[in-house]
């Protein structure tokens, strides 16, 4: 089940301008980067707040919703293909996966033309879990995308990209197709 694209809405005025302190033109010095990186740090520890705790109650954890996640994007994706996106063990996804068919989140299938392939979806449990994760990190990020405008978002995501390693990107880029 794929998330369909929403816009949130957002109670309340409209948020005070962000104050950011432009990057100095010698942005690769070294206190231009360590900024970044802070920025980085506690911009992401604020957007997950809300979905690490939801998933504290559920007695899950970040890997089980990076798995949730990537699942939701592109149901009947291969355990083979998301060990490659998560970049982690095969013993550490097996654990995650075994979790979360056991609380009857994930199935398995076999695949049509390899049956030593199998295909993850989300059950109806799962799709719900992982909507409401969504939902946390959606109000954040669009939050932040309306307070810097398309052009910062544009910005920001450029440096991101710049940040997955270069072999990497065509699997990034065929997320978004």
């Amino acid at each position: 089940m794929t998330v369909p694209n929403r816009v949130p809405h957002i109670a309340g005025a409209a948020a005070p301008p962000l104050k950011v302190t432009p990057a100095s033109p010698l942005y690769l010095r070294e206190d231009e980067i360590r900024r970044g990186i802070e920025l980085l740090y506690f911009g992401y520890s604020a957007m997950i707040r809300g979905a690490d705790a939801i998933l504290e109650a559920q007695g899950l954890g970040r890997a089980h919703h990076r798995a949730l996640y990537f699942i939701a994007r592109r149901p009947g994706l291969s355990v083979g293909e998301l060990l490659g996106l998560l970049g982690i063990t095969k013993q550490s996804l097996g654990r995650v996966l075994t979790d979360l068919n056991g609380r009857e989140l994930v199935e398995q299938r076999i695949g049509s033309n390899d049956r030593r392939q199998r295909l993850l979806l989300l059950t109806s449990a799962g799709a719900a879990l992982e909507a409401r994760l969504f939902t946390e990190l959606e109000r954040s990020m669009a939050r932040a995308y309306g307070e810097a405008g398309q052009q910062a978002v544009t910005g920001f995501w450029a440096v991101l990209m710049g940040l997955v390693p270069p072999i990497d990107r065509p699997q990034v880029e065929a997320l978004q197709g």
